[in-house]
């Protein structure tokens, strides 16, 4: 990453997308975060945080975010719904941020979606799945608009998150059956090992703590 450009991060206001800001600014990269409201600007722009106010829904507010004079390296996007919510910003927010990352030559998409998502939808349990469906269904449609957007893409499918301190034994896997928990601080170092890994370009990667497996499952760790 050369010094003039960054980290373009949104959804950083809770959870992944917050322990992700906090990853990237213990490393000293340059973070510009898209928030909706001002309620966690204090904190993050305390951390070197770069704010700019604007929703992700609206394509005008992303565009004018992004696609300014410094160039960006990469988009992360945690940006998500829940079930429950009328308007869900899981594909739209997402489209918006893709489509802008286009027009602002941006070289990777970091997108965080959901295990449970696109091929991974027999990993779920019935239950799990009847409950979560429309927020999938919503996912699994930003993945297929990242895949066929021409970026350079990553995309991480954590398992059911939990607000812990991170344990370090977070993995990656491209086996699309693996369930489990993993704390949100410990997708946040995986997310953040993808940043300059060409390895991981073009990738669906599932992320759990390995010691937090629903069933016995012998799968290869993605390293």
């Amino acid at each position: 990453m050369t010094s003039a450009s960054y980290i373009f991060l949104a959804g950083a206001s809770r959870g992944v997308g917050r322990e992700i800001a906090n990853c990237l600014t213990v490393q000293q990269l340059k973070v510009k975060a898209l928030l909706r409201n001002e309620s966690a600007a204090a904190e993050l722009k305390a951390s070197g945080v770069e704010l700019v106010l604007g929703d992700a829904l609206n394509i005008s507010d992303v565009e004018a975010a992004m696609i300014t004079d410094e160039p960006i390296q990469t988009v992360i996007s945690t940006i998500g719904g829940l079930p429950t919510d009328t308007e869900k910003p899981d594909y739209f927010a997402n489209k918006n941020l893709i489509d802008a990352a286009v027009k602002a030559g941006v070289q990777k998409f970091i997108l965080v979606t959901s295990i449970g998502t696109g091929n991974s939808i027999g990993a779920l349990s019935p239950q799990a799945l009847a409950a979560l469906q429309p927020v999938l269904v919503e996912k699994d449609k930003a993945e297929q608009y990242l895949i066929t957007s021409g970026l350079t893409y990553t995309i991480i499918r954590p398992g059911g998150l939990k607000s812990e301190p991170a344990t370090g034994n977070g993995i990656l896997t491209e086996d699309t059956r693996i369930v489990g928990s993993i704390h949100r601080a410990d997708v946040a170092q995986l997310v953040c090992h993808c940043l300059n890994s060409a390895r991981t370009n073009h990738k669906i990667l599932s992320a759990v703590d390995k010691n937090m497996l629903f069933g016995q499952i012998e799968f290869i760790p993605f390293s």
